[in-house]
This record gives C-alpha cells, structure tokens and sequence, in this order.
C-alpha cells in the first residue's frame, strides 16, 4: 500500500470542506533520534468524542434491560414543546442552574398519560443525594494561572494544535512515520487561542446501601461490568431502581452497594489498575452530552473529571497501567453569545431571538393534541453551576491584519455558533494534584478515543475516524506523533492493546477483509509499524470483542457467528498461531462485555439472551456462575405473565439477489401455519445487527398476539465489510427496498397475514419506518418510527458536529450530495403516505434533533393522515429510564393492536 504523506489526525479537508489545495502540505519525516525534539505547538483546543451510548460503539443493553410487565407511566407527553422550551428544559434537566440534589418541578405536571393509566406522581428523591446548593461558578481563569496559584510548580497541560480529516488514507508502510506541520495544526480561524484541558472537581458523595434503593423494577439487568486489581469484586451499571446506576459487589456474593445515587443514568465503567477509583461516563437528564466522574470503591470520593459545561461531552477512554491516570475525551461546547442588538446577560439566546437550541431543528411546534397547558420550566438554566470542568468555548476570528477595531457583532455571533468544534483526548490525574496531558486532539472530528497507553507511558493506541472508515493510530504521548496506523472495524470501540514491552499490538480489525479477525502488529522501538500478522480469524465470522489480560499474555475473544456470540480464552505469543484456545461455554447466546481478572482462565462477562435478562457472570475453568446479584432467570417476566420467546433465524433474498438476515418471534399460543398480524422490527446503525437478545418491547408486542419479525437489512453489521457498505451512496434506496423484500418474504413463507402488517424501528431504524410508508405505501396498516430522521437536510442541520461528520461518510455530504440526501429524504415524497403514524422521540435527543418527528407528523396531519407526536421526557436518542420506556412500549403496542387487529 501507498504511504500517504498526511498524518491521519490531520489529513484533508473534512465536513464542511476546508479550501481546495489546504490538505497535507508539507509533511516531514520524524526527526532522528539525535535531533532536538519539536517543542509541542499552541493550539486551540477543546475535546470529545461522543459516540451515542447505547445499541451502538457502548454496546450498552440498556433498553433490553426490565421488565415486560407493563406498569403504571410517567414522563410522557404526546405533544412537542417550542424549542426555546425544549431546550431550557434540557438544560434544567441535566443540573444547570438548580442545585445538584434539589428537584425540578413534577415532571408529569400537564402531562397527559398514555390512554388507560393513570397519572403517576413524582417519584421520590434518590436517598443519599446532597440537598444543599452547588457552588456558585466564578469568573473562569487560564488553566495555566489556576494550576499555578494552586500547585505551584505542576506543570502546564501539554497542548498542540486541533486537527481536521477527511475521508479515508493509504496508510503508511512499515517502519514509516508522519507528522503535521504547523499550517494543518492551526486552530480555528487561526487564532492560536488554546482552550482550557480538564479540571477535576470534587462533589458531594451518593453512595448509600442496597437496603436503601426502592426496588422498582420486578426484574432488573446488570452489564458493564469492569473487576478490581484482585479480580474479586466487580463494579457495574444495574436498573433495578428504574434508571441505569454505578453499583459495586462481590463476584460471588450480593452484599452490593450503589456508589452514585443520583438519577443521571451511567452508560460506561472503568475499575482502575491500582484499585483506587472507579471511572464511569453519565448522561445527565438522559441527553446525548455526556460527562466523567470517578468514585472510590467505598463511595467516597466522588468528583467530575470532564463534561460539565452546558453543551459540552465527555466521555472515558482507558486508564494508564499504573492507575495514575485516566484517559478522557471531551468535545468543547459551542459559543454562546447574544445574538446582534441584544445586551449580554438581558436573557438566554434562544429567549431573545426565537432561535432554537442546538440539536432542536427548525419545524416550529405542533399544537397540544390532548388540550392540556405546557409544563413550567425552571428559569436560570444557562447558569453555570460549577459541578465539573469547564472546558473553553471556541474563539471568535481577529479581525485581518492592518485594520484597527472589532469585528461587527453579527459577524462575531455567526462565526462563534459556526466554528468547527474540536475533540480532545486527555490523561487527567484524579487526584488533581498533576496537570493533564493531551495525547491527541482534531478539528471537526467523528470520534475520538484513547484505547491503550503501553506500561512504559511512551505510546498511546487512538481509535478515531467517522463511521465505516474507523482508524487505530499508536500515537507518541511526548509530541502527539503519530508513528503508525492501520484500518479498524466498527463496533466495540475497545480496539486492541500493547504487549507489555510495546514490541507488539494486538488490534481488532478488518484491515483488507470481509471480517473482523486479531492482528499482531509488530512495532519498533519508535513505535513505527514493521510487520503485520494475522493471528486469529474465523471464516465467515467476526471478532467483535477482544480483552487482554493485564500482564498482556492472555487474551478473551467474542466470535460472532449468525448472530450468536462464541467466547475463547487464548494465550497471546507474538509471531505464532493461535492454536491453544480454550472454548468457553455460555448460558445466553450474546456477550456484550468481557472484564478480565487476576486468573485469565477466570473472566467475568455481561451476557444477554433471549431468554433471560442481562446479567454479569463468573466463567472460572470453563463453568458459568451468575452472579447472586444478577436477575435469576425464573424472575425473567412477572408471574402469570407469558414466558419469553425464542427467535428462529430466518433469510429472505432481497429483489437484486443479496442474501439478508433475521429473526422472527412466533406468538405463544399461534398455530404454526396460521398467517398472524407480523410487526418488522428495524434496527438502528445502521450498523447495527439483530441478536437474539430479550428485549421487553418485543415482549410487549408477543403478549398482544402480534408476532415480530427482525430483520438485518444491507448496510448492517455481522455479515462482512461488503454487506454494511452495500447501502451507500444509492445503495440506500435499495435498503428501503429491502424491507418491502422482508415482509414479502414472511408472507409467502405463511408466517404472516399481508393485510395486517405493521413497521415500527429506532433511530435509522426509524428513518426507514418513514421510508418504507413513502415509497410502498400500501404494504403497511401502520407506521411507529421512533426518533428517525425525515429529511437529511434538516437532520444535518441541527445534529451535533462530531454526529454529522461521521453521518456524512455514511450518508452522503450534505452539500456534495444534496440532490441524492433530497431524493432519499421520506419529507420529499410524504404526499404519498397513506396509513396512520405514531412517531416517538426523545425530548433532549441531540443525535437525531426531536424536530424530525415533528415535521413529519405535522404534514401527516396536514394531509390529512392521522399522526401522533410521543415525546419522553428526560430522554435522549436512547430511551433510559424504565418509566419512560414502559411508557414507550405500553404506548406503541396499543396503537400497533388497535390499527392491526381493532
């Protein structure tokens, strides 16, 4: 392969394209080792990725993780508020401007429940939360000038300049080396003004014993888990309080404790190396900006590390092998200033100018369908409270060289909100007693996560790029170099890791294959590539999980297989085979999550099933051992209520010929040869694969006398690199045709009735819901599209920056493609809709803005069609809160059944 002159966390111009000739100039060789080293460059900084914790890069099982026993809701509403109201909501709902431990006002008031349940009331306040207020945010300094008045002495954050890219390289050959030059590292507009790096800030403890957690769910699920240095006790999320939470416990005991009380639901877990702390990523409110705290094993401790300015994310990467710190990447959060004429402080933005928030897009609000008054909203929400790091907002344009003044105020507004935001990776000490270390930063970044730091702390393992062209740079922590890179594959974003003498990287990828197999990459001294082997591979299989030991000589492997997941435990020797695996039989037919212990043939694995609810188990010498905290599998469903289902593979043939995949759920109780009324479940991604994991909506969807049937459309995941390409570009109006192919082909196989068929899907899942009731209108009854995009123009418009440049890989460019993203877009042919929809979103979803729904349900409805807007509060792009996804479900399947078999 070709070396390509640019460093890969600078490349080419990137989304929105940076002037023709300004991509990879004037790229050196890495000095000699006898040169005087490149002092690291001022730069404007910032940080983040933000993959969406969910179905997604997290592989977090939360929405498949409580009960089917439909209960009492709260939390909905089926009408949109304004933006404005929109967002002062989700500001007030993710903590700025009230005090950490006090309440909002009830959130059910006006709120109309779903027919046939009663209004809930307000739940009550998690114990252990601290009810005095926050510390008042004061003028913020350099965090240079902080750390020096307050450690004299530390060292300043090492900082280089963001970074942009785009699109994919001829990666470098081995032993070859690149770097940027000063040009590529400017920052925006060339200002040269460096954002502040993380600050640690201590906050009220909320641990409290499980004697004290109200049990609201019948059933709960345990996942995530991450093991202490001893291997003995386990941290991991559980939802048996009715919201994903930090928990910690023995292995082979329940003696558990909840080390985060708080209602911010947890998405991530990290036990350090040393034992001494516990990272965890929280999405505050249930919105897409995440943030990062750490907690001691017993509770105490607990402060923010990164993501808690308005607008701002952050989330974990790994931490160093000693435990001294912790990789995090935040992504600065935008300007916000007044808009031209108005006087600072007169008002928030989206009051003063009508403007929406970020991520709320244009469509103004529908109108109330139940009658009932909008709820009130706290006022103060763009107050800083102070809980956690406050990372600088990008700088505003000097005005050219040789004039005197300032910019125009409308310039200087319009060039804030569209700078390009930048993703940064951090190791930040805990403690807070040594200033943070940035390991790399890019402008106008997808993602950004820092994988492995090697034992000796030289050499970092970055996994960055938009989705589908995914990139493990080995990157040099002293100068940010990056000394290797090579191709990766999408899914779990834990990639690889060093051998302890960094001689050698293990690495999860898809590099020249249908299928993701295990890499031995061989790297120099330098950290410079020299060989590359193949050490693991399966035909017609993919590895989606790799864990290695933590003396680097043993590794855990997760094979998918059509669907289901086969575990091995494997001695790693670099430049030999594989051959001494040990297979490890499992209970449930999916592992999400592989946590290694002290023992290597002794791993402890989040595992899911269709059957069963998911747990955390024990799988010393090959026996699988849940966890007494864990839910036992009789306690699955409610009593009386039907037991769970297990799906039976199914592979329709789309219209071109490409072989497709799925699932299909039988009712209980149906003849086999009797056509039932079928829902088409489509996934998200669309990356994304079916497995047959319990998911309660499918229950829900089974208890009705409806059966389900999955499916794995082109453009997803398990079936090999040419299957999830083969929806690109005009390829998707082929995916859309794949869904029609899938229920013809449960109808002629007499699964299914043709006259009582029903769609429903999440997030790309729902895009396709839109699509398929435009382009074959007179296939379905009914449509659920659930926070799906109804046009890409708008979908582009109001996404976050970091989501839209990896979507534009995938979709199309907005600008380039705008005629192809225009035809593809279900708002282009809505006059062709014919049956009723129910859309669901998300009231703080910034990954596909709420917006979406609401234009699509208001030209259902000025067409005549009948259409109904759901939306969930103190939600996301993904649904976390077991009353809000009750409400969900409870919600859907009553407009499914009613339009189905009513």
């Amino acid at each position: 392969m070709a070396a390509d002159p640019r460093n890969p966390l600078t490349g080419a111009p990137s989304f929105p394209p940076r002037p023709a000739g300004d991509a990879g100039k004037d790229v050196r060789a890495d000095p000699p080792g006898d040169a005087p080293r490149r002092p690291p460059p001022d730069r404007s900084g910032g940080a983040a990725d933000a993959p969406r914790a969910g179905r997604g890069d997290a592989a977090d099982l939360t929405d498949r993780s409580e009960p089917g026993r439909p209960e009492d809701a709260a939390g909905a509403e089926r009408w949109p508020r304004s933006g404005a109201d929109r967002t002062r909501g989700t500001q007030a709902r993710t903590g700025t401007g009230r005090p950490r431990g006090t309440r909002p006002k009830d959130p059910t008031r006006g709120v109309r429940a779903p027919e046939g349940e009663p209004r809930s009331g307000a739940a009550p306040a998690a114990p252990g939360r601290s009810g005095g207020p926050a510390p008042a945010a004061g003028p913020r300094r350099p965090a240079g000038a902080e750390q020096g008045a307050e450690r004299p002495g530390a060292p300043s954050p090492r900082r280089s300049r963001p970074l942009s890219y785009e699109g994919p390289v001829d990666l470098p050959g081995p032993g070859t080396e690149r770097a940027a030059t000063s040009d590529e590292l400017s920052g925006p507009a060339g200002s040269g003004e460096a954002h502040a790096a993380p600050e640690t800030l201590a906050v009220p403890d909320a641990a409290v014993s499980l004697d004290d957690v109200p049990r609201v769910l019948v059933s709960h699920g345990c996942w995530y888990p991450s093991v202490d240095p001893g291997g003995r006790r386990v941290a991991f999320i559980c939802d048996r309080g009715g919201v994903p939470q930090l928990w910690e416990g023995p292995v082979d005991g329940d003696d558990v404790h909840l080390l985060d009380a708080e209602p911010d639901p947890v998405t991530e877990v990290a036990w350090s190396p040393d034992g001494r702390w516990i990272a965890y990523t929280t999405a505050p409110g249930g919105s897409e900006h995440t943030r990062v705290l750490c907690v001691r094993p017993d509770g105490t401790g607990r402060r923010v590390l990164a993501g808690g300015e308005p607008g701002s994310s952050a989330y974990l990467g790994c931490w160093a092998r000693d435990g001294s710190a912790l990789a995090v990447t935040v992504a600065e959060a935008p300007a916000r200033l007044p808009p031209p004429g108005a006087e600072a402080g007169a008002g928030s933005t989206a009051e003063q100018s009508g403007a929406l928030g970020p991520g709320m897009g244009a469509p103004s609000p529908l109108p109330p369908v139940s009658g009932a008054a909008e709820a009130v909203h706290p006022e103060g929400w763009t107050v800083r409270d102070g809980r956690a790091t406050l990372l600088g907002a990008p700088s505003v344009p000097a005005p050219p060289t040789g004039h005197v003044g300032t910019v125009p105020a409308a310039a200087d507004h319009e060039a804030a909100e569209s700078a390009p935001r930048t993703l940064s990776a951090y190791l930040v000490d805990p403690d807070g007693s040594a200033a943070p270390v940035l390991v790399a930063s890019e402008r106008e970044a997808a993602t950004l996560r820092v994988c492995d730091i090697s034992r000796d702390g030289r050499l970092a393992l970055v996994r960055r790029g938009p989705r589908a062209r995914r990139e493990a740079l080995v990157v040099r922590i002293r100068d940010q170099w990056v000394t290797c890179a090579l191709r990766v594959a999408d899914g779990d974003p834990w990639i690889g890791a060093f051998a302890p003498d960094a001689r050698t990287l293990w690495l999860r990828s898809d590099h020249e294959r249908e299928h993701a197999a295990l890499y031995a990459v061989a790297l120099d001294p330098r950290g410079g590539r020299t060989g590359l082997t193949v050490a693991a591979q399966r035909d017609g299989s993919g590895l989606e999980l790799l864990t290695l030991d933590r003396d680097g000589r043993g590794a855990v492997l997760s094979w998918n297989v059509r669907g289901v997941s086969e575990l091995e435990v494997t001695p790693l020797a670099p430049g030999t085979a594989l051959d001494r695996s040990r297979a490890v039989p499992l209970p449930h037919e999916v592992v999400t999550r592989v946590a290694v212990t002290a023992d290597h043939d002794a791993p402890v694995a989040a595992l899911s099933g269709s059957l069963r609810r998911p747990g955390v188990w024990w799988l010393p010498q090959g026996a699988a051992l849940r966890t007494p905290w864990s839910s036992r599998d009789e306690d699955v469903v409610a009593p009386g209520v039907h037991r769970p289902v297990r799906p039976v593979p199914v592979r329709p043939r789309a219209r071109d010929g490409l072989g497709l995949g799925g699932w299909y759920y039988r009712a209980p109780g149906r003849s086999p040869r009797e056509a039932a009324p079928c829902v088409l479940h489509l996934h998200g991604g669309p990356e994304e694969q079916e497995r047959p994991v319990f998911d309660p909506l499918y229950h829900e969807l089974l208890g009705r006398g409806l059966d389900v049937f999955a499916p794995d459309v082109r453009g997803s995941s398990g079936y090999g690199r040419s299957f999830v390409d083969a929806d690109l570009g005009r390829g998707r109006f082929a995916a859309i045709d794949d869904v029609a192919d899938c229920a013809a082909h449960v109808v002629v196989a007499g699964l299914a009735d043709p006259l009582r068929l029903a769609v429903m899907g999440h997030s790309y899942g729902g895009y396709l819901v839109m699509a398929s009731l435009v382009w074959h209108p007179e296939l379905f009854r009914t449509g659920v599209p659930v926070c799906g995009m109804s046009s890409f123009a708008t979908f582009f418009a109001g996404t976050e920056p970091w989501l839209a440049q990896s979507a534009a890989h995938k979709y199309g460019h907005p600008e380039r493609d705008r005629e192809l993203l225009h035809a593809l877009s279900p708002m282009s042919r809505i006059d062709e809709l014919r049956v009723p929809v129910l859309a669901v979103h998300g009231e703080h979803d910034t990954n596909v803005p709420p917006g979406e729904s609401e234009q699509f349900v208001r030209a259902a409805r000025e067409r005549g069609v009948e259409a109904e807007l759901l939306v969930l509060r103190d939600e996301g792009h993904d649904f976390r809160r077991a009353d809000n996804r009750r409400a969900f479900r409870r919600s859907a399947a009553d407009w499914i059944q009613r339009h189905l078999t009513g």
